[in-house]
């Protein structure tokens, strides 16, 4: 069994193909408007989704979202998993009885393991590097010494790319991993090449 690997901030259905063609389990749809990757046209997220086929999860990325608009995305795009990013509540983000994703963000003070036990009900938990003022793709790591062992499955994110997701693998052994700057051409816009790469290297690394 290898490590999954999630790409993140799929604007296009040429890189929701991309990622297919080389293997990924995943693709991310950012729903956050700040961000560089944010889709805002429900239509073309929808078409997106749907070119993956049935085999390939679809995450919806939020950040802070207001639940009818949530509701709103849900009701025009077909999402397997919902991703929350800011200060979501469990409470909140079982609220749309879809399976879960809970960011948490590696702040220097912050109680890994205890920060994880309060999501039990998520279907997993993304570590990502802390950076103020931004949520995610900061394009930085964090020490990876300071991942927990944990019964919830582990997604690792934050500066990821092919030169140095085969190291993280060996190090954290996480369920999966998260890249969306590191395979990029220019920020919206993937690289086949990058993404090929990266994961035939996160795969490269067996599943423990």
């Amino acid at each position: 069994m290898h490590t999954r690997v999630k790409i993140c901030g799929i604007t296009s259905v040429l890189d929701a193909q991309h990622a297919l063609a080389y293997s990924a389990d995943a693709i991310g749809i950012v729903f956050y408007e700040r961000s560089v990757r944010a889709i805002s046209d429900l239509g073309l997220a929808r078409e997106i989704a749907l070119s993956v086929g049935p085999f390939v999860n679809v995450v919806g990325l939020f950040v802070d979202p207001q639940p009818d608009y949530v509701e709103s995305v849900l009701g025009r795009v077909p999402l397997d998993c919902l991703q929350f990013h800011g200060n979501e509540d469990r409470v909140f983000c079982e609220s749309f009885e879809r399976p879960y994703i809970k960011a948490i963000r590696m702040k220097p003070d912050i109680d890994v393991s205890c920060s994880i036990s309060n999501f039990q009900s998520a279907n997993g938990v993304l570590l990502d590097t802390y950076v103020k003022g931004m949520p995610g793709g900061t394009g930085e790591t964090f020490d990876w010494e300071r991942v927990p062992l944990q019964d919830t499955p582990i997604v690792l994110a934050g500066g990821l790319t092919p030169e140095n997701v085969a190291q993280a693998v060996r190090r954290v052994r996480p369920y999966g991993v998260d890249v969306s700057g590191g395979v990029e051409a220019e920020p919206g816009r993937k690289d086949p090449d990058k993404i090929a790469a990266f994961v035939a290297k996160a795969k490269s690394e067996p599943y423990l």
